[in-house]
């Protein structure tokens, strides 16, 4: 027995993170969330060059899609390749028959001149035609100036921002900092220490969170805003949808799957086009919030995108080869790992 639903849709992704899984341990043990920053993932993208990214980027988009997941909000960020890393992320996503929107996140944790190249490169790609928003790392890596200057190039390019808000306690002035600028079509990324409400969605990343201990956003007090994202660890949203169910539930004894659900849902905001996607599942009762909430392993057999086009045929996709993905992605993750040694 199956069922169908229509794609999935990951509200705020890191593609470049995928190579990440059995990267070198960091050179101290880090012990809060910002030494998890500058031990890992800062170590991490600076090293990151273009060939490295379009691996990240493909292996990405063949697991999400093999997660019955059509659509992306990607967040990039390559300090030492900034330049046409977004295209690049587009082309490899296309290649695989996902959809996606980049953003590159512009920081002054480079110097100035880094986070003017990050701007240019948001609208170098959104003027040439890509489908994107103005990226932004985190208030607390850039000066109000270079806020007001996304801002205000997110307005100009009629995109919305997409930028970590109030994450961990670095970031903790957020709200106030964003307040005036922030505006409704704004994608606002975790939001744990937010205190006062925003403009715009809040996309929910339980998984990451919990792995970074940065404590529970209760994103159930942002009303109908709310979107599901994974932050990198993957791109599976129905494990993504159950795990932001036990996690509301752990916070509130009356909490109904529905909620999460309907934040899962709601990625199609982001991506109205995957609507009309189609995907069969392993399981029959696929399109229930109370019986995926408790069936781990409902697989995606079959993807058929608006077009017509069958993209994922018995689990597999159909426009690479697989084994080729993953063996090049494997060979990329390798001189990714030198580098980091």
């Amino acid at each position: 027995m199956s069922s169908t639903t229509s794609g999935m849709v990951c509200g705020h992704h890191h593609l470049y993170s995928t190579l990440a899984r059995g990267m070198p341990a960091p050179p101290t043990r880090p012990v809060d969330f910002r030494s998890i920053l500058e031990q890992i993932w800062w170590r991490l993208d600076v090293e990151l060059d273009l060939e490295t990214i379009r691996w990240s980027a493909m292996l990405g988009a063949v697991e999400a899609l093999m997660s019955g997941t059509t659509g992306i909000v990607d967040h990039h960020e390559s300090p030492n390749a900034i330049e046409g890393s977004l295209d690049v992320i587009a082309d490899a996503c296309a290649e695989v028959g996902v959809r996606v929107v980049c953003s590159y996140g512009v920081t002054e944790r480079h110097g100035v001149d880094g986070g003017r190249r990050g701007l240019a490169e948001n609208e170098r790609f959104i003027r040439a035609g890509g489908r994107g928003m103005v990226g932004v790392h985190a208030a607390f890596t850039c000066s109000d100036g270079l806020l007001d200057d996304a801002a205000g190039l997110a307005r100009d390019l009629g995109v919305g921002m997409h930028i970590h808000v109030a994450e961990g306690p670095d970031d903790r002035d957020a709200g106030r900092r964003l307040r005036g600028i922030a505006a409704p079509d704004w994608l606002l990324v975790h939001c744990v220490g937010l205190e006062e409400p925003l403009p715009g969605r809040i996309a929910h990343n339980p998984r990451s969170n919990m792995n970074n201990a940065v404590g529970y956003a209760r994103p159930a007090r942002f009303g109908e805003s709310v979107v599901l994202g994974t932050d990198g660890i993957g791109s599976d949203m129905l494990e993504e949808f159950r795990l932001a169910y036990v996690a509301h539930r752990s916070d509130d004894v009356t909490a109904s799957p529905e909620t999460a659900w309907a934040w899962l849902t709601n990625g199609h905001d982001l991506i109205p086009e995957c609507r009309d996607d189609s995907v069969t599942w392993s399981y029959d009762m696929a399109d229930s919030a109370w019986h995926v909430a408790f069936t781990p392993g409902v697989r995606a057999l079959r993807v058929e995108s608006a077009t017509g086009e069958v993209l994922l045929d018995n689990g597999r996709p159909t426009r690479v080869d697989l084994a080729e993905v993953r063996a090049k992605a494997a060979e990329a993750a390798q001189n990714l790992f030198r580098r980091l040694s």
